[in-house]
């Protein structure tokens, strides 16, 4: 059984200086319009208490850009200082003591603490007139638990702020909901006067869409890809510190399904034990969940060793998919430290977490971000003959827990059947499929060899799930190339392709090329030219803007301008990256002139 995840404000805040490439974690409390100084915690630091006050006391004074009112009380989440010393804090709202659904905002400071400007997402001005609901809690449960067919749990009263509404609203926790894939759990906002669902979410995130699976199941097509690539190592065990004892850090090796023998930094426990938990990676650990949907990762099996070597390859041992997994949240994990000097999903120091073998014939793979956790399935033994541990899809899910930590985006609507639509749910399945594959050239595993394709190694017909370069070759989620106003209320992994095209053509431009021996052939909407500037800026552009300039529901046009603004902000606004930049949304057709007169 899974329990509902119960989402509750952050307040481990992140201050990233990435001159230097650290990163420090610190702590936050709310304050009213006026509020006293909130008390700093010892992992914070004054320059971020500084930043938040700073920002804080200018969302107030700037109220009507941030659209702050006096009944509103600001919570930080995320506070990031930049190399120049300007400061982008991110806050999430509560309206008359009740969280705002669609109410977050990033105010940006200058060095000297500044206001310099504000990103937000519904931009209406907040005011509840009243906070008695004609419905009770008990009816709102009992409608949730039948919108959701499951059990309800927590109720909180809301002000939903989404889609130009200012609604009182119920949020409601749902555990076990039968409309979501092995039992999941989903979050029912209703209205708190008519009872009418305002939305119907599923609390984690999986790869594999309903409407794939449907496709999939119903052309009786059976994904079952290439292994055996394993290798028998000699293992490479690590020594017990000589002052230190145990548990020590050891280096240990594993036969993993999909990339062979593999590396891993295991913990020794004993002279002869040895535990699959990495402390080099804040602790980062994989365990069996016995074939259960466990909804705490505490109660997991640790997988233990007597010889610090980990599975043979094949699923006669179940190690070896935890192998896939630990590789991948390592790999994952060294690709956004390494690169963006990120330590961890939240950016809070902590490692990731996987739980394999999770529940009976799950053929999916999920992020889940409260627990923290990857759950991997062993596949339904129909579709999917073996789970889904494969790197780049380890890599998409977790970079859907940075998007939650940072962004959160979200989609705007979701359907019956659990099929998500709408443009920043487009950007979300987008931002993780660019960065998914990011984590595969960081990795740059000959076994895994890297490449702007998403799935390639599940043993699809068409050889892949998704593509940047050219994004309509993927006829199993019909996904688009360019934007249109039927984008407005694209399925997210169809309307991904707009911005993942995007990214692409400034990686590396239109027309044909041939990378790692994989053969692209990017086209352009009006039959334009684009030069890429490279993979290592693209990415560093569209990072900037996930983490400063987006917002719970930026849509395409609004990711154009937070890109510009990311790359005016490394490169210049003169610079060849800034001017490809708009050339490259231009290609996908989002410009300044069709940019939508109000939110859809």
């Amino acid at each position: 059984m899974r329990r509902p995840h119960i989402r509750r404000h952050r307040l481990a805040i992140a201050v990233a200086v990435t001159t230097a490439a650290t990163l420090t974690a610190g702590v936050a409390g709310s304050a009213s319009a006026t509020p006293p100084a909130s008390p700093v915690a010892a992992s914070s630091t004054p320059a971020l208490q500084t930043a938040v006050d700073a920002a804080r006391d200018a969302a107030f004074a700037h109220a009507s850009a941030t659209g702050v009112s006096k009944k509103d009380t600001l919570e930080a989440t995320d506070a990031l200082v930049d190399p120049d010393g300007r400061q982008h804090v991110r806050f999430v709202r509560t309206h008359r003591g009740m969280p705002v659904l669609g109410g977050d905002l990033v105010v940006h400071l200058t060095a000297k603490s500044a206001y310099e400007g504000v990103t937000r997402a519904f931009r209406h001005q907040l005011d509840v007139t009243g906070t008695d609901p004609k419905l009770s809690a008990g009816e709102a449960r009992t409608k949730a638990a039948a919108v959701a067919k499951g059990q309800a749990g927590d109720t909180e009263l809301v002000v939903d702020a989404r889609n130009g509404r200012t609604t009182l609203a119920y949020q409601v926790q749902v555990a076990d909901s039968r409309t979501a894939e092995s039992g999941g759990a989903r979050t029912v906002v209703l209205d708190a006067a008519t009872g009418a669902v305002l939305s119907n979410v599923q609390a984690d995130d999986s790869f594999l869409s309903p409407s794939v699976q449907r496709k999939l199941r119903a052309r009786g097509e059976r994904l079952n890809p290439a292994t055996g690539l394993f290798t028998p190592a000699p293992p490479v065990t690590g020594k017990a510190a000589k002052s230190a004892g145990f548990p020590a850090p050891a280096k240990g090796t594993g036969a993993s399904f999909f990339v062979g023998s593999v590396p891993l930094s295991t913990t020794q426990t004993a002279k002869k034990s040895f535990t699959l938990k990495d402390s080099t990676r804040g602790n980062t650990e994989t365990r069996d969940a016995g074939d259960k949907e466990l909804d705490k990762f505490s109660s997991g099996k640790a997988f233990t060793s007597t010889t610090n070597r980990w599975g043979n390859g094949t699923t006669s041992s179940r190690a070896t998919a935890a192998v896939d997994a630990q590789y991948g949240i390592a790999s994952t994990l060294d690709f956004y430290k390494k690169t963006f000097g990120r330590k961890g999903i939240k950016n809070d120091g902590r490692g990731a977490r996987a739980l394999v073998h999770f529940g009976k014939k799950v053929g999916n793979a999920f992020w889940s971000s409260e627990c923290g956790c990857m759950l991997y399935g062993d596949g339904d033994g129909k579709t999917f003959a073996k789970p889904l541990v494969v790197l780049d899809v380890t890599g998409h899910e977790l970079s859907h827990g940075v998007v939650d930590a940072t962004a959160n985006l979200q989609p705007t609507r979701i359907d019956a059947e659990g099929s998500q639509f709408g443009e920043p749910g487009s950007l979300n399945e987008s931002l993780a499929d660019i960065f998914g594959s990011a984590v595969e050239f960081s990795t740059n595993n000959p076994k895994n060899p890297p490449n702007y394709l998403m799935g390639e190694k599940l043993g699809l017909d068409q050889k892949f799930l998704r593509r940047l370069d050219k994004p309509s070759l993927d006829k199993l989620e019909g996904a688009v190339d360019y934007w249109s106003k039927a984008s407005y209320d694209t399925e997210v992994h169809a309307g991904s392709g707009v911005s993942s095209h995007a990214y692409y053509l400034l990686a590396e431009g239109s027309g044909k090329k041939t990378i790692g021996g994989v053969a692209y052939n990017s086209p352009t909407y009006d039959g334009s030219k684009v030069t890429g500037i490279g993979r290592t800026k693209a990415t560093a552009i569209f990072y900037r803007a996930l983490t400063r300039y987006m917002v719970s529901t930026t849509d395409f046009h609004d990711a154009r301008t937070a890109t510009l603004h990311a790359a005016k902000d490394l490169y210049g606004a003169k610079s060849t990256a800034y001017k490809t930049v708009n050339k490259a949304w231009a290609a996908v057709n989002v410009k300044a002139s069709n940019t939508p007169s109000a939110k859809h």
